[in-house]
Order: structure tokens, then C-alpha cells, then sequence
């Protein structure tokens, strides 16, 4: 039998339940955590997850935090207890051809509705519902709008959902595991650019590769050029 591998020591305080449970008190059917990834890299998609709260699983996965927070291992660690301990989880994506194309802000909203949309596919009802999305802009409900979906959900955003709200938190896992799995798998494919290591967001060695080799059709072009990125200027591998 494989021994369970121990979880480091988490960052900062675990998040708790009191936000969702305010929104539930005041009628909210359901309440759905949601947290974005991908969103300061260079090349992949950006991922956005959403957590549905079982409010009869009160007890919060051990561990728990923002994604940032975590070490990668415990990260993946701690995603299929995550997903277990939800109601229901779900990631949509928007590639960097959409971010090219229609802009970071459209495409966050892009790949929200997406991960809604599955959601739906899995049974959740949205109809008195309540999304809690982590900072201060709603850029959600606009491609809620756009997807045109049956009945949409209300979305109240939270500054520092992700540290503090336990719903949020596990959307953030679950998207952070999610993206880094398929920028791992693209590695294999494009070696030069590390992205097994940086995912896809900027590096020296990052911009050292498409220094030498040029961009590929995963890279956010129009990202490369409005930052004017180099190798000097970039941070060192994380």
C-alpha cells in the first residue's frame, strides 16, 4: 500500500465558511465559488474554477488555502480532496488565440460561462444562486450574458475570497491543478520553453527560449509585444 503523502504546513490562516453561510441565510440556493488562473502568464489558456458548497460537508479538506499559497505538490495533493468535498467542481478554459483575439477581460468571462455551463451539464440549478468571486470587478457576468445561458446565477465578488472563503479557495486548487497539468502535458511537446516548471508564465529562461527559438502558437502574441518582454527584465524560474 502506497503511504498518503503529508501535507507541508500550510501559509497564513485556512479559509472558513461564514461568507457562504451569510449568502445561504439570505436565500441564496446555492453558493459557487470561483477564482481565475492563468491570468499574468505569457503562453496556455486562462482557467477558471468553480467549487459548489455542500453545506452539509461543513468539515473544510485539512490544508486548505489559495493555490498560491500551497507548494505544487501539496496543490496536487490536495485536488481530489478538494473535488470530493464539493458538491460539484468544474474548469473552463479560454486559450491564448481568444486572449489574442478578444482580450484578456472578454476572456475571463469566456471561460467563466464555460465552467458554468458544466455546472449546469452536472445538475446544479443556477436559478437563485449565488457565484462568490474573488476581488472587486465582476468580469463574470458579462460572458454569463454573451453564453447566453437559461438562468443565471447572481455574482457577488469578494476582495480576497481566494484566502479567506473556503469555496473560493478549492476553485482556486482546482483550476491551479487543472492549467498546470496541461501546460505540463504541452512540455512534452515544446521542451525548449520549460513550461514544465513555469507553466507558462514569464521567466528569464522562459523569454531566454523564445529569445532564441521565437514564440509558438501557444504563446500569447499580443501579450509578448505590449510587454516588451527580455530576459533581463523578466524574474527568475519559480
Amino acid at each position: 500500500m502506497t503511504a498518503s503523502r503529508v501535507l507541508s504546513p500550510a501559509k497564513g490562516r485556512p479559509p472558513g465558511l461564514s461568507a457562504e453561510r451569510a449568502l445561504l441565510a439570505s436565500g441564496a440556493s446555492v453558493v459557487i465559488g470561483c477564482d481565475e488562473v492563468g491570468r499574468g502568464a505569457i503562453a496556455g489558456p486562462v482557467g477558471v474554477g468553480v467549487a459548489v458548497l455542500d453545506p452539509d460537508r461543513t468539515r473544510i479538506p485539512n490544508g486548505l488555502r489559495d493555490s498560491k499559497l500551497l507548494p505544487e505538490p501539496d496543490r496536487v495533493s490536495l485536488e481530489p480532496k478538494v473535488r470530493a468535498w464539493a458538491a460539484a467542481s468544474a474548469v473552463g478554459l479560454a486559450g491564448n488565440d481568444e486572449i489574442d483575439g478578444e482580450g484578456l477581460s472578454r476572456s475571463l468571462g469566456t471561460a467563466g460561462a464555460r465552467a458554468i455551463g458544466r455546472l449546469l451539464a452536472l445538475g446544479v440549478g443556477m436559478r437563485d444562486a449565488v457565484v462568490l468571486l474573488d476581488g472587486n470587478w465582476d468580469w463574470l457576468t458579462p460572458g454569463l450574458l454573451r453564453a447566453g445561458l437559461p438562468v443565471l446565477p447572481r455574482v457577488v465578488t469578494r476582495i480576497k475570497a481566494d484566502r479567506d472563503c473556503a469555496s473560493v479557495s478549492a476553485a482556486s486548487v482546482v483550476a491551479k491543478v487543472h492549467r498546470d497539468a496541461l501546460m505540463i502535458d504541452r512540455h512534452d511537446t515544446h521542451p525548449v520553453y520549460g513550461w514544465r516548471s513555469n507553466k507558462g508564465y514569464a521567466s528569464r529562461s522562459h523569454y531566454a527560449a523564445i529569445d532564441e527559438h521565437g514564440p509558438c502558437d501557444w504563446h500569447r502574441r499580443t501579450w509578448l509585444h505590449a510587454l516588451g518582454g527580455s530576459v533581463a527584465d523578466a524574474p527568475d524560474e519559480t
